[in-house]
């Protein structure tokens, strides 16, 4: 439960109160306390957060967020004294109050600089024009201990009341990208450390109001949920009744954002009065002159190219039409899940791109090396290859890639080809200040196994517990559900919580029930790919990590393993790795379009999770292993839960249509019914 503010929590803010809206006592500069490191520990330890001055900065303009992150930064390092409220998304105070503290809202965050601007020693000015300046300066401000700027907000900066020096300005310094991340591996590296790398966008799209905007119209949308592209055809649409203004905007949704199945256009055709005004396939040159804003949809390889989009992403086309016109028709060859809307007033469009705050306090304390490189790039790729061979294995990277799904593939099979394991992290907020809390919590108890009967034995897992921002984020949603611990659930989450967040850790295992159990999300202490790690440090790495296994409670690992993109098994030595070295009773392999058991080397369960988006996925996927199913024997299934799309109330539903032949278990469970059905020894 969300713990409110005491009473004399509530009187000490009070009291600490200035005319500033900062308490006193946060804003005085500690003369103790530091980043605490030591060589076995993967993430450092920040001094423990007492009390916090808090700014919200949901709304602020992008340069704002980029200013208060990075002074976050530098006063954090010392003391988390620092707040941002910056996502709204699990609740604006949501973990605020759970962390415990008196804390101090600031009415107006230029109060906040005012009142820590003692601790910094001046301000890097970034390049506009080359956003990945952005980044540069983001490592300059750890290096020299300032802020960065826009150039807009220097000439405030440089005045009174705050007079900072510009201690970097980096306007016309560089060409482009690479440039930028070429000079910086060049003159900051050295200054940087090496035991953390940050890859985070420069700068992020907009923040655009949820939903179709009011103003359109849906003129198509297909009913069900279609997957193997069998509605394909050319569709028509009359878009004559948005004549009237200069332009006309066709806008391609995903009819079903649950399930990650949205549409696919191949080409569009649009006429004027009887005259063909725009003709494309996506990804050409012919279409750029109409693409109006993308959303980050992503574009299929090959001749049959597409363009596609799911779940929260869409894409618009802006057609202007000859003064005039009386009829207007596009021909749209589509398929899947597509939901199309029209409208003649001009969307805000996302291609709008602004600076962010999220994990730059962390870094600028870290004093780490941040940038963002293309693995798919040749060039780029070279680069961050060159840095990913300067650090040691079991170097966490923090952040993302670009490229989006595509980015993910190539670059977490790069990272762990130099034995770097990823934490997605680019939309984690005030990890400065979670690095400053502590575990009070009791190790989770196993749970006993039921009687092994010749049942079908069923265990849910939700996915994307790699994810550091997903746990504090849309974790904290679902798992806040009401119907959470009615049925078993497996919750992949990251054990390296222990270390970079261990009041979120604590929060989910004092109110797990005894339905819930926390497993080390893929693939055991951060995202990586066994199949690409070097073969002479993976059982090291393995070993080093396992302690976080242990003093997390995760200890079934959920693996992840691709090959240029590709799931691939595990092979004999890597199961044998995590056997010997994880001590793991069995592992969950994560597949895409199947399930089942093997015993790799004779003595490890491996369970390939068959992922899911909906119930009815799952009820299909039931189905088909009942009706495949002779009732002699036990049969074991285990099922991923899509963490964007679903729920524990989607869980209570799928499992309240199953009949008594199926029983729902936990992981630990799970396992310990596969090891007995084969024979095999228990596990502690």
């Amino acid at each position: 439960m969300i713990r409110k503010l005491t009473t004399i929590s509530l009187a000490l803010v009070c009291t600490l109160s200035l005319s500033l809206g900062v308490s006193a006592e946060p804003v005085s500069k500690p003369h103790q306390g530091d980043i605490s490191w030591p060589e076995q520990q993967l993430l450092p330890s920040f001094p423990q957060v007492k009390r916090l001055a808090v700014a919200d900065v949901y709304d602020a303009p992008g340069d704002i967020k980029l200013l208060l992150a990075t002074l976050q930064g530098i006063v954090n390092r010392t003391e988390p004294r620092i707040y941002l409220l910056e996502n709204k998304e699990e609740g604006r105070l949501t973990w605020l109050n759970n962390l415990d503290v008196p804390y101090t809202i600031v009415d107006n965050y230029w109060d906040m600089l005012q009142s820590f601007k003692d601790e910094i020693k001046g301000m890097i000015v970034y390049d506009p024009q080359v956003p990945d300046s952005i980044n540069v300066a983001t490592s300059l401000a750890g290096i020299k201990d300032a802020v960065v700027a826009s150039p807009e907000l220097a000439s405030k900066l440089s005045a009174s009341p705050y007079n900072l020096q510009v201690l970097d300005d980096l306007r016309g310094k560089f060409k482009d990208r690479i440039d930028a991340y070429t000079w910086q591996y060049e003159h900051l590296w050295q200054q940087s450390t090496h035991r953390m790398l940050i890859g985070l966008s420069p700068d992020t799209s907009i923040r655009m109001p949820p939903g179709i905007p009011a103003s359109f119209k849906t003129i198509a949308e297909e009913t069900t949920q279609e997957r193997d592209a069998k509605n394909r055809k050319t569709y028509d649409l009359d878009l004559s009744d948005f004549l009237g203004k200069e332009s006309v905007y066709l806008r391609f949704d995903d009819a079903f954002p649950q399930d990650g199945w949205g549409p696919a256009v191949h080409q569009v055709t649009v006429t004027a009065d009887g005259k063909t005004i725009a003709q494309f396939v996506p990804g050409t040159p012919e279409e750029q002159p109409y693409l109006y804003d993308p959303q980050n949809s992503q574009l299929s390889s090959g001749n049959g190219g597409h363009r596609f989009a799911d779940n929260d992403r869409y894409f618009v086309y802006k057609f202007t039409p000859p003064a005039g016109t009386k009829q207007l028709t596009a021909s749209v060859d589509m398929w899947n899940q597509f939901k199309v809307s029209a409208g003649n007033e001009q969307p805000p469009s996302s291609a709008q791109k602004e600076p962010y705050g999220y994990l730059r306090d962390y870094a600028v304390a870290n004093r780490a090396m941040i940038f963002w490189l293309d693995a798919n790039v040749p060039e780029q790729k070279a680069l961050f290859e060159k840095i990913l061979a300067d650090v040691k294995p079991g170097t966490p990277y923090l952040g993302w890639f670009s490229n989006d799904v595509a980015g993910e593939f190539s670059g977490v099979e790069i990272t762990s080809s130099h034995g770097v394991f990823v934490l997605a992290a680019d939309w984690f907020s005030n990890l400065t200040v979670f690095s400053g809390t502590k575990i009070k919590s009791s190790d989770p108890k196993p749970m006993q196994a039921p009687k092994l009967e010749n049942k079908i034995y069923l265990t849910y897992t939700f996915s994307e517990g790699d994810n550091f921002q997903y746990n504090q984020h849309r974790m904290r949603i679902i798992w806040d559900d009401p119907n959470r611990g009615k049925v078993p659930i497996n919750w992949t989450s990251s054990p390296l919580l222990y270390d970079g967040a261990p009041a979120i850790l604590d929060y989910y295992r004092t109110t797990a029930t005894d339905n819930d159990l926390l497993i080390a999300g893929p693939s055991g202490a951060g995202y990586f790919y066994p199949a690409a790690w070097p073969e002479n440090t993976f059982s090291d790495y393995l070993k080093r990590s396992f302690p976080y296994l242990t003093k997390s409670g995760m200890t079934i690992p959920y693996v992840l393993n691709r090959v240029n993109g590709q799931n691939v098994p595990l092979s004999e030595s890597i199961a044998a790795a995590y056997r010997d070295k994880y001590h793991a009773p069995g592992l969950f392999l994560s597949w895409e379009d199947r399930y089942g058991v093997e015993l790799v080397n004779g003595n490890l369960p491996v369970s390939t999770i068959q992922g899911i988006s909906t119930v009815q996925d799952g009820k299909n996927i039931l189905a088909q292993a009942k009706a495949g199913w002779d009732g002699k024997s036990p049969l074991f299934v285990s099922l991923g839960l899509l963490a964007w799309s679903m729920t524990p109330s989607d869980v209570v539903a799928m499992t309240e249509s199953l009949g008594p032949e199926y029983q729902v278990v936990r992981a630990d469970q799970y396992f310990s019914l596969i090891r007995q059905a084969n024979g095999l020894p228990s596990q502690e």
